[in-house]
């Protein structure tokens, strides 16, 4: 693919290596020719670097491969360990690699997982999430009228900023990019 085509959370082989885009920015210095500057993040160690490509130079895309799996539980040494749904193998995923993803996702919840070359290595989150409201503070009277936002932990663990009318029980749901309430779920 050309350098210009790169996007955030692409995957390409640089250097003998598995790299994700964190950062891609497109720049076009004054009277130079424009290039791709990209911060890249390394699949197998987490570590990061920043590399500059020409606006004509092409870089190796990864070849991935998506399945479905099950998030089954969290296991306190290995990490998260989810299910095959074809195969039934099961597996862990570290911590690290998946970051707060693990925030919006449930124990029996199906989910998309990226392969490469065999070995997981990231998770496909949808872009919003309906969760149940577990903890939070009663509204306050004459808060209801304004825009007043209160902490809410949800049945993941997840702390979001929610409206004073949502009350403990209620299903809210939450952009997984930003981590902030969409709207009051009505079942």
């Amino acid at each position: 693919m050309d350098a210009t085509e790169l996007r955030k959370g692409t995957f390409i082989t640089h250097k003998g290596e598995l790299w994700q885009a964190v950062e891609v920015t497109h720049r076009t210095p004054g009277n130079l020719r424009g290039f791709v500057q990209v911060k890249l993040r390394n699949v197998r160690n987490g570590g990061h670097i920043t590399e500059r490509f020409s606006s004509n130079q092409t870089v190796e895309s990864a070849w991935l491969d998506r399945r479905r799996a099950q998030y089954l539980y969290d296991d306190a040494t290995m990490g998260p360990v989810f299910m095959d749904n074809e195969s039934y193998e099961q597996f862990n995923l570290p911590r690290d690699l998946l970051g707060d993803s693990m925030s919006y996702i449930l124990p029996n919840q199906d989910v998309d997982l990226t392969f490469h070359e065999g070995t997981a290595i990231g998770l496909d989150l949808p872009a919003k999430v309906d969760l149940v409201v577990t903890e939070t503070e009663p509204a306050v009277k004459g808060d209801t009228v304004n825009s007043v936002l209160k902490p809410a932990t949800l049945e993941t663990g997840l702390v979001i900023k929610v409206p004073s009318y949502i009350r403990i029980g209620d299903k809210v749901r939450v952009s997984t990019s930003t981590g902030e309430f969409q709207e009051r779920v009505n079942d």
